[in-house]
């Protein structure tokens, strides 16, 4: 053990290795990680936040332990079956300030990208630069060759950064167990595929 230390210096690579296998993309501006228990409060906050709520909908998530919750049967399971998820988005001094990543919908039959910020961040480029960095990913390092994205009609915000990044409006249609409709669009990765698969 190192003097004045309750960890050996074996222990402390440990968890510096495995904080830096978290991270998943880097961009200028903003550093893209695997979620962890440790995030439950920032994710409490993100998803009762008045937009999340107006664009996404409740997902009962009221307090820590819902947040852990979510954390587990969401990002963590979809890690763990697929290799992706929804990452936390964080500035380059580590303030946690969104989601950005890829989801897979039983609903849809391609995987979907997904992102929110707190409204403190949003109409800073943020969005558009995670969600660009997630693209990239997904074709260069998942090899996925179509994405699509789903925006409420409403929600001109998330159209925007989706339009500003190469997505094409698809149709309007209700998702299984949704009352609401929503917009699909569609990123197609292979420059071969012109219009829907």
């Amino acid at each position: 053990m190192l003097p004045g230390s309750s960890w050996s210096s074996r222990q402390k690579c440990h968890v510096i290795k495995a904080n830096i296998q978290m991270k998943v993309l880097e961009t200028d501006r903003l550093t893209l990680r695997r979620l962890a228990f440790e995030d439950a409060a920032f994710i409490l906050e993100l998803v009762n936040d008045p937009a999340w709520l107006q664009f996404i909908g409740d997902k009962q998530v009221h307090n820590l332990e819902d947040a852990r919750n979510y954390i587990r049967n969401g990002p963590l399971d979809m890690y763990a079956r697929l290799g992706f998820g929804l990452y936390l988005v964080t500035l380059k001094t580590g303030i946690r300030i969104g989601l950005c990543g890829l989801i897979k919908r039983d609903a849809l039959a391609d995987v979907d990208l997904g992102f929110a910020l707190l409204a403190g961040f949003r109409g800073k480029g943020y969005a558009q630069e995670s969600a660009s960095a997630v693209l990239e990913y997904a074709k260069n390092t998942l090899g996925l060759q179509r994405i699509l994205a789903i925006a409420s009609p409403d929600n001109q915000r998330s159209i925007k950064v989706l339009e500003n990044i190469g997505f094409g409006y698809e149709q309007t249609l209700i998702l299984s167990g949704q009352v609401h409709a929503t917009k699909l669009f569609a990123y197609p990765l292979d420059s071969s595929q012109t219009g829907a698969s």
